[in-house]
């Protein structure tokens, strides 16, 4: 069952969001923009959780949808100037979702390792798609411009010294939207259903719920949040190429998931976090980064049934020890 942070999880999120937030007052241009990559992934990731973990649909084409919302920039700006936020990212999340939405009607006639296969199946065509045609720039990938924040006619010009502030801002704003509106759906007789598939697809079906549809449902929904990730990748790093759609990028995130929590719904973004601060740490110590990593993520599985998300700090009220209680000749004693 997946869970939603209580009181003291949303407190602790909020905190961890307020430290990421106050980052620019101390941090290097660099770790400003290797933390807005952990935040769009934690976007990507945390997308993929309403497959995983809330309607039981594990993907190996999520990153298609990834990288057709990156793409959504350069395809609306590679012949003009640049275009207001506001125009890409609605356009980013229309395109995701219309893929999503014609992958899932075919993939989600099959079911368990055929599933995984045509999603599997669907993403590498899509990868070819951009990779061996002129229509993504080349199999190099091609440099975009960002889109600007602009809105009737006032545009803010930021400046390159205040862009990776700016950006993680925008990113963890954004990452924010995602994860209270996925909480909030969880409590809507949708996201009820949806677990309810996860847990009993048959018995879902026998009480008439139309499974497949509430499936197609989120599928589209988890695609088109995939291009909001796809978009603020591209709108971060203003540069694109075809390995955002490969599916090693899937893998990838499902390694987020599992390092995160797959029962828990901020799983995905502590994984994320843990993924990246992982890839920095290992790269720094030794040339064998995946090895490193390998090892970690197999420690974690192995010793974190829960992952990260799993772990319980004893609350201060169990630490501090109790006073014994009065007897009742102290009570009445002067």
């Amino acid at each position: 069952m997946l869970t939603v942070a209580g009181r003291t999880g949303s407190i602790v999120l909020g905190c961890a969001a307020l430290a990421v937030a106050s980052l620019p007052l101390f941090a290097s241009p660099y770790h400003l923009e290797l933390v807005s990559t952990a935040v769009v992934f934690a976007m990507f990731a945390l997308s993929l959780q309403l497959l995983v973990g809330v309607t039981g649909l594990v993907s190996l084409g999520h990153a298609a949808f990834f990288g057709v919302g990156a793409y959504a920039i350069h395809l609306m700006g590679a012949h003009g100037p640049s275009i207001s936020v506001l125009i890409t990212l609605p356009a980013a999340v229309l395109m995701s979702g219309l893929a999503a939405l014609a992958v899932g009607a075919l993939a989600l006639r099959t079911r368990n390792f055929f599933f995984l296969m045509t999603t599997l199946a669907f993403g590498q065509m899509l990868f070819f798609v951009f990779h061996d045609t002129p229509l993504g720039g080349g199999a190099d990938g091609v440099f975009v411009t960002r889109p600007t924040f602009s809105l009737f006619g006032l545009e803010w010009v930021v400046s390159r010294q205040d862009r990776p502030a700016v950006m993680l801002f925008v990113n963890l704003g954004v990452l924010v939207a995602m994860y209270l509106g996925l909480a909030g759906l969880l409590r809507t007789m949708f996201g009820r259903a949806l677990l309810g598939i996860r847990a009993n697809e048959h018995r879902m079906r026998s009480m008439g719920f139309h499974t497949y549809w509430l499936q197609l449902g989120a599928f589209t929904l988890a695609g088109a949040l995939a291009g909001v990730a796809g978009h603020m990748w591209g709108m971060t790093q203003a540069f694109v190429s075809p390995e955002l759609l490969a599916w090693h990028r899937s893998a990838e995130a499902l390694l987020m998931i599992l390092l995160g929590g797959l029962g828990a719904l901020h799983g995905p973004i502590l994984g994320a976090f843990a993924w990246v601060g992982l890839g920095e740490i290992a790269q720094l110590i030794t040339e064998r980064q995946r090895l490193v990593e390998g090892l970690v993520i197999l420690a974690v599985v192995l010793g974190l049934r829960h992952g990260l998300a799993g772990i319980r700090v004893p609350s201060l009220r169990r630490a501090m020890p109790q006073a014994e209680p009065a007897t009742r000749a102290e009570e009445v004693s002067p």
